[in-house]
C-alpha cells in the first residue's frame, strides 16, 4: 500500500478516536443531544485547527527553517483567540440549548477553563512541530545514507577496476617469463588466462558473486601459476567444498592475498611453500594463506604493495566491522602468514 495512504489512513483513525472519545461519557438511556454534541465536538474541533495549522504550514515552513519568531506569534494568537473561543462558544450552547438551567458566573472558573484549552491547544501544536522534525530528520538520514551507500559503492566499483589491471599486470609478466625458457607453458598460460578474464569481463560486475566462482577463480590462478614452477615448490590449495555453496563474497577479494604469496614466497635456490585454505561455516568466510617468506630486495620494483592496500580498504567497504585480518611474518622469520575472517 501507497505510503502516502497509510499515513491519511493513520490520521483519519486518530482523529475518529478523538471525536468519538466523549461519547463513552455519556450516560447509556439518555442518548445525547445535537447541542451536547456541538459542546463536546468544538474542543476537538480546534485541536485539530491547530494541529493542521502546524503540521502543514507553520512548522515546516517556519520553525524547520528557523523563522521562530512568526511561528511563535501566529501560535499564540491562534491558541488564545481558540481558547477564549472554545469557553464562549460553549456557554453559548448551554444558554441556548439549555435555557431552564441556571448558571452562576464564576469569573475564576471561567478562566481555568480557558487555560485548559489554551493547555491542550497547546500540546496539539507541539505534536506537530514534533511529527513535523521526525519525518524531516528520518527524510535526511534516508538521503545521508543513500548518498553514503551510493559513495561506498562508487569507491568499491572504482577498486576492483584497479585490482583487474593491476592482476592482468601481474599476470603478464609471469607469462612473459614462461616465454623465455618454455613457450608451450606460455601457451597454455595464455589460455588460463584468457578463461579468468572472461570471469572478470561477463561474471565478476555483480557486488558479491559465489564464493565456489571465486574458489573456481583461485584454482585457475594457482594452476597458472604453477606452469612456471618447478616441481619442488610445494603449493596446495584446500577449501571446504560443501559449506561453500550457499555463501557469496565481494568478487576478487582474496586474489591479492595469492598473488602476493607468489610473488614473495617463492625462492629459485631456497625451499618454498605456498598454503591456501578456504573454508566457510554458517557464520564465517576465512582465506587462511601460509607461505616461505622471501621478501623482494629494494632494488625489485616487480611489487609495490598496492593490492594489499586495495584488499583493506575494500574490506572497510564491503565489511565494515564484520571482519579480521591477521598478517605478519613468524617470530622465525620463515613464514608469512595472512588470515582474513569474514563475519556472515
Amino acid at each position: 500500500m501507497n505510503k502516502k495512504y497509510v499515513e491519511l489512513l493513520v490520521h483519519i483513525a486518530i482523529w475518529l478516536v478523538v471525536f468519538l472519545s466523549p461519547l463513552m461519557f455519556i450516560n447509556h438511556g439518555r442518548g445525547i443531544t445535537s447541542g451536547q454534541f456541538l459542546m463536546m465536538a468544538v474542543a476537538p474541533v480546534a485541536v485539530m485547527v491547530v494541529f493542521y495549522m502546524n503540521y502543514l504550514w507553520l512548522a515546516p515552513r517556519y520553525f524547520a527553517v528557523g523563522h521562530y519568531r512568526f511561528y511563535l506569534a501566529v501560535n499564540i494568537a491562534v491558541v488564545v483567540v481558540l481558547g477564549i473561543g472554545i469557553h464562549e462558544w460553549v456557554t453559548y450552547l448551554m444558554h441556548t440549548y439549555e435555557p431552564n438551567r441556571t448558571y452562576q458566573a464564576d469569573k475564576w472558573a471561567s478562566l481555568g477553563f480557558i487555560l485548559r484549552d489554551i493547555f491542550n491547544l497547546t500540546i496539539a501544536a507541539a505534536i506537530a512541530t514534533a511529527i513535523v522534525l521526525a519525518m524531516r530528520w528520518q527524510k535526511a538520514e534516508t538521503a545521508r545514507q543513500e548518498a553514503e551507500a551510493a559513495r561506498v559503492t562508487a569507491e568499491l566499483n572504482n577498486l576492483r577496476s584497479q585490482i583487474n589491471p593491476h592482476f592482468l599486470l601481474n599476470t603478464l609478466n609471469n607469462i612473459y617469463a614462461l616465454t623465455v625458457f618454455d613457450p608451450t607453458k606460455a601457451q597454455e598460460a595464455i589460455q588460463e588466462l584468457s578463461r579468468m578474464l572472461r570471469h572478470i569481463l561477463y561474471d565478476y560486475q555483480q557486488p558479491t558473486v559465489p564464493l565456489t566462482d571465486e574458489l573456481e577463480f583461485i584454482e585457475n590462478y594457482v594452476k597458472l601459476m604453477r606452469l612456471r614452477l618447478p616441481q619442488s615448490v610445494d603449493v596446495t590449495l584446500n577449501s571446504s567444498l560443501s559449506t561453500l555453496k550457499t555463501h557469496t563474497v565481494a568478487p576478487m577479494l582474496f586474489i591479492s592475498l595469492v598473488e602476493n604469496a607468489f610473488k614473495h614466497g617463492i625462492s629459485p635456490t631456497e625451499p618454498s611453500f605456498i598454503h591456501i585454505l578456504i573454508e566457510a561455516d554458517r557464520q564465517h568466510i576465512t582465506c587462511d594463506i601460509s607461505n616461505s617468506n622471501h621478501p623482494k630486495t629494494a632494488s625489485d620494483r616487480s611489487g609495490h604493495g598496492i593490492g594489499l592496500q586495495q584488499v583493506q580498504r575494500r574490506l572497510e567497504l564491503a565489511y565494515p566491522n564484520h571482519y579480521t585480518w591477521e598478517k605478519g611474518v613468524t617470530d622465525d622469520g620463515k613464514t608469512y602468514h595472512s588470515k582474513i575472517t569474514i563475519t556472515l
